[in-house]
């Protein structure tokens, strides 16, 4: 058995490329497992070649996207690899309908398994977060089980006592985290997000349930905690508006959603991911300065960022001074504006509208 550990390799090479795109897909789910994916089919495709080997083979069920993940992993690193896929095999899924039928054959055979008839749900736990999906959840208004997430703290019982976590950005990327009032320094990435992990847990932070749209056609629910990815999305997203110009922003979100998108669809290592993450890396050069943050039962709450390469400029935005700034040429400004409204005004006139 070949057990690599991927840790780091995952935070730096994975995550830390989905917190310069600010990603989700459909605007709430945090890639948790769309992430692992690639890494796990990279590593997977090494030790087949170490080992000489012409299949691979994964247990992701034919309905779902992680099956096309993985395998669209595998083929774009090792063209010639052939993958089995048991859960599209008649001879499986005609014996085992259900999950019901594979609890039973558990059972028969003294297979113990981390999840019971009365606890059916599928987990899948990587560093980053945890997904729930099946069993009751199948009923997208059957609420969450009590005791169901293992991340996180429920926010009502979450600590009265708010914390205060400061985090250092460098070209988009975290590179310190500080909790002063713990006496906590962390530097390298996997201790940054790791440590983000158990304090955005012990708060409550990075709960979501959700319906979504498969990439294979069908709709989910699932259920995710994401406390140190929850937690990083709200700092670098501040960082980011903070110091980037506008127009160059407007670009790069629409190459996050691009990204978002492609991760989600298993096109990690396709040409276009590729171009997306170069153009996202390119955007970030600047992109540089310090958030400080509260977590409060379950929420993230900025209470302020610096930086020395910000556009920012307080003289000109205050109510205090004019600064360099002439009034008057809002003035032409608002008009020039103004022309397409009036002239669109003037057609709907003419047509009695």
């Amino acid at each position: 058995m070949v057990v690599p550990d991927l840790r780091k390799e995952f935070v730096e090479d994975y995550i830390w490329p989905a917190v310069l795109a600010n990603a989700t897909y459909e605007d709430r789910y945090l890639l948790g497992t769309s992430l692992a994916r690639p890494l796990i089919a990279k590593a997977m495709i090494e030790v087949a070649v170490a080992e000489n080997a012409h299949y691979v083979a994964h247990g992701a069920t034919g309905k779902g996207n992680d099956q096309i993940r993985f395998e669209l992993g595998a083929y774009a690193l090792h063209p010639s690899i052939e993958v089995i896929s048991p859960w599209r095999l008649p001879e499986f899924y005609k014996r085992f309908p259900g999950r019901n039928d594979l609890f039973k054959y558990a059972e028969e055979h003294g297979i113990s398994l981390p999840v019971t008839p009365k606890t059916p749900w599928s987990m899948d736990a990587n560093l980053m977060h945890i997904s729930y999906e099946s069993g009751v959840l199948e009923d997208p208004d059957h609420h969450a089980p009590s005791g169901l997430y293992q991340m996180t703290t429920d926010p009502e019982k979450a600590p009265d006592k708010a914390e205060v976590i400061v985090i250092e950005f460098k070209k988009g990327l975290p590179v310190k985290v500080t909790n002063e009032s713990e006496s906590v320094v962390k530097t390298e990435a996997l201790d940054i997000f790791t440590y983000l992990n158990v304090v955005g847990g012990k708060h409550g932070v990075g709960r979501v349930d959700l319906v979504e749209n498969r990439f294979i056609g069908m709709k989910s629910r699932g259920i995710y905690e994401t406390p140190g990815g929850t937690i990083l999305q709200a700092a670098h997203l501040d960082i980011e508006i903070f110091t980037m110009d506008r127009e160059m922003r407007k670009i790069k979100r629409m190459l996050d959603f691009q990204f978002g998108d492609q991760v989600y669809k298993g096109f990690w290592f396709s040409p276009e991911c590729e171009y997306t993450r170069s153009c996202i890396a390119k955007s970030q050069e600047h992109v540089e300065g310090v958030v400080t943050l509260k977590l409060y039962k379950g929420g993230v709450y900025i209470l302020g960022r610096r930086s020395e390469l910000s556009l920012y400029n307080e003289e000109l935005v205050s109510m205090n001074v004019q600064g360099d700034y002439e009034p008057l040429d809002a003035g032409g400004f608002i008009k020039i504006n103004a022309l397409r409204l009036r002239e669109y005004a003037r057609l709907r006139q003419k047509l009695g509208q």
